[in-house]
């Protein structure tokens, strides 16, 4: 290893020569890598909505209704001329509304009033709008926005992503700028030199540029991976360049001789660096199990960051620091000395209190953070204090909550269709039906129907049965239906059916995660679990850590459980994950400090000096990740990344108390079981000047 750190510093300049020109060439890589925002989009192949789509998409032109747009004050004429002017949007394939359920010609009080209200009530027309491909859904929102007027309102799937695409570049520039800027702060505050945080943060930057480029590699992202994704790999990886940068100004004060320095601080600082880098690797890497894509999305892409972030902090950043170190030194300024040795004594006081607390809290934590009330899909990503959110409402008051299904069945017996769509017309929440035998009549042969009623209603293979529903996008009432619906077509049509929609595509999803979370958190615990036993080379200190973290992730998704706010699931089980992988770090480096202190220090001296001599980093990277979390929670108008930043922000702050005021005290209750001197017995209180500066 030192031989190795020895050719670093020998080689920095070509070292930073070749980071330099990686950083150029994927700046430019990444503007080309694709963004994905529709989530229904990870769910498993075989997903039985997912084959549905497919089905539909060969079949059919017109594709599942998207869009809800609801017209004010307009008459069956004007509503009528707003279809033909929704039609003529590019990217719009089909538009439906009641003269597709029945006859308007005929007077509309005697016709079936849950259809007529379905599309037409107190004035207000709701018309079903399918843009056909997402390449679409930007422009054609926008024309469609256009066309009826700010006065009116729509909403829907297709607007949700539209609205995710234009607006989440823009929040998650100001998060990161604002983010950057109190990193600045607080290194500013914890390094001696003007000019340390710019190389720190230089460092962040081209880690964070090479793998926003090297992303290129996976076709296209998730917008959640390209929103949260460099934010999270800057505020996980900024502790690495402190520990470093911390042990470098340690190793300084130990000779004059800068390239010796540098070498001897990479090699104190390796074990703890890497066992962190990966802990946080692979706690990220649990979420490829996720048979929900998006986790395999968004663990690849951070594991790798942080593997570029290690790789960048080994390499780039020694190399930099040791070019500009004339510079630095030049820039030097004093900081803040916080004498925090009385915060180690006052922890070793109450070490049994604490420990006493955090047992007691084990158990309600972990129960109430499993009992959350969730959101699957992604009908709640926008808050009513947007215009979707607005709008969503409004259509609601008038016409109440409601979706579309669109079902396939094999078109070859009309008399079956009839019964299945009288077996439909039975169930509770379905308010109209469009398809051949309900529209047309199955006493009407199809050689007299014209082409484009036959595009809509039949094709070569299929007919198609357009359902609407009074029931959310989700919930138990909106599950209970899709089976409901399924169980209905499996009777007559047995393994031969498909249906699709957004409500049906949330249910796959909903089962989809949930059998995904215990998968995901069991191997992410087992994993890091078997990490730390590899380099710590003890059995109870991987629990001890292990353990103090998920207490405290338990406490972070309790919180939203007493507060009786549901969570996003997808949001709950990245959290899981990230959580784990982001702050386990803390303990790996208040741990190494204490059994380096114990060399020469009994345990309460060796408490004391662990607390004072690690705090100030801890704090310098857990206060930029809360920082980074509750800003990206607080600015975001998508709800689900909101979440998952207060999320984030609120866990590291539980994880930094759990650190900093729970761990010492197991680490010394059980200090007897990891630390031995030679002859087996607990290191005793023999110790020099020149090594207790070394390890303070």
């Amino acid at each position: 290893m030192k031989r190795f750190y020895t050719g670093v510093v020998k080689h920095r300049v070509l070292i930073l020569v070749l980071f330099l020109l990686a950083a150029v060439i994927c700046l430019g890589l990444r503007q080309q890598v694709g963004v994905n925002y529709d989530v229904n989009d990870y769910l498993p192949a075989e997903s039985a909505s997912t084959v549905s789509l497919e089905v539909m998409e060969e079949e059919f032109s017109g594709g599942i209704p998207n869009v809800r747009v609801m017209l004010y004050d307009v008459t069956i004429p004007e509503a009528l001329e707003y279809k033909e002017r929704l039609e003529a949007v590019e990217g719009v394939t089909s538009v439906t509304w009641l003269d597709d359920a029945v006859d308007i010609t005929a007077p509309l009080t005697t016709l079936d009033t849950d259809t007529v209200e379905t599309y037409y009530k107190d004035g207000a027309a709701l018309l079903a709008v399918t843009i056909g491909a997402e390449d679409d859904y930007i422009a054609a929102v926008d024309n469609i926005r256009a066309v009826i007027g700010d006065e009116n309102a729509m909403t829907g799937s297709a607007v949700s992503t539209a609205i995710s695409a234009t607006s989440t570049t823009a929040e998650v520039g100001r998060v990161a700028a604002f983010g950057i800027a109190f990193a600045m702060v607080v290194l500013l505050l914890t390094t001696g030199s003007w000019l340390e945080p710019f190389l720190v943060l230089a460092g962040l930057g081209v880690a964070v540029i090479i793998n926003g480029g090297t992303n290129l590699i996976f076709g296209e992202i998730s917008f959640v991976t390209n929103a949260a994704g460099s934010i999270l790999q800057m505020a996980v990886s900024l502790d690495y360049s402190v520990f470093l940068l911390h042990r470098f100004d340690e190793c300084r004060e130990e000779t004059e001789d800068i390239g010796q320095a540098m070498v001897t601080a990479l090699c104190r600082s390796t074990d703890s660096i890497l066992s962190s880098g990966l802990t946080t690797v692979i706690g990220f890497l649990a979420l490829v199990l996720m048979r929900y894509r998006l986790g395999a999305d968004l663990g690849l892409a951070l594991a790798k960051g942080v593997a570029v972030s290690l790789i960048t902090v080994f390499l780039f950043t020694p190399a930099l620091l040791l070019t500009v170190y004339p510079l630095t030194d030049r820039l030097r300024h004093r900081t803040p000395k916080l004498r925090l040795e009385g915060m180690g004594r006052v922890i070793h006081k109450l070490t049994i209190p604490l420990t006493v607390a955090f047992a007691l809290v084990i158990v309600p934590a972990f129960l109430a953070s499993g009992s959350n009330e969730y959101y699957y899909g992604s009908s709640h990503t926008f808050g009513e204090d947007t215009q979707l959110g607005a709008d969503t409402a409004a259509i609601e008051a008038v016409f109440g909550q409601s979706d579309t299904y669109v079902l396939l069945v094999p078109g070859t017996d009309t008399a079956v269709q009839t019964a299945l769509s009288d077996s439909l017309h039975e169930l509770e929440h379905v308010t109209s039906i469009i398809s051949y035998v309900d529209s047309v009549g199955a006493e009407i042969p199809l050689e007299y129907l014209d082409k484009s009623t036959m595009r809509q209603l039949v094709s070569d293979n299929y007919s198609r049965f357009v359902i609407s529903v009074d029931v959310p996008y989700e919930g138990e009432e909106t599950f209970a239906l899709v089976e409901q619906i399924r169980a209905v077509a499996q009777e007559y049509y047995p393994d031969s059916y498909y249906l699709a929609g957004q409500g049906v595509s949330t249910y796959d999803l909903m089962e989809t995660i949930q059998s995904d979370m215990l998968r995901v958190n069991l191997v992410a615990i087992g994993a890091v679990f078997l990490v730390l036993l590899l380099t710590q080379r003890s059995v109870i200190l991987p629990v001890l850590l292990v353990l103090c973290i998920e207490t405290a992730i338990w406490i972070n998704l309790a919180v939203p459980y007493f507060a009786g706010q549901p969570v996003f699931y997808i949001a709950y089980l990245i959290i899981s994950a990230v959580q784990l992988g982001a702050t386990v770090d803390y303990a790996i480096l208040m741990t190494d400090r204490y059994r380096e202190n114990r060399r020469t220090m009994e345990k309460r001296e060796a408490l004391v000096h662990t607390v004072s001599g690690v705090t100030v980093s801890i704090l310098t990277s857990g206060s930029v990740l809360t920082v980074v979390g509750l800003l990206m929670g607080y600015m975001s108008s998508n709800q689900l990344l909101a979440q998952l930043g207060m999320l984030l922000g609120r866990g590291a702050i539980f994880s930094l108390l759990a650190t900093l005021l729970v761990l010492p005290g197991l680490l010394t209750l059980f200090d007897g079981i990891f630390i031995k001197n030679r002859k087996g017995r607990p290191g005793g209180r023999r110790k020099t000047k020149r090594l207790q500066k070394e390890v303070s």
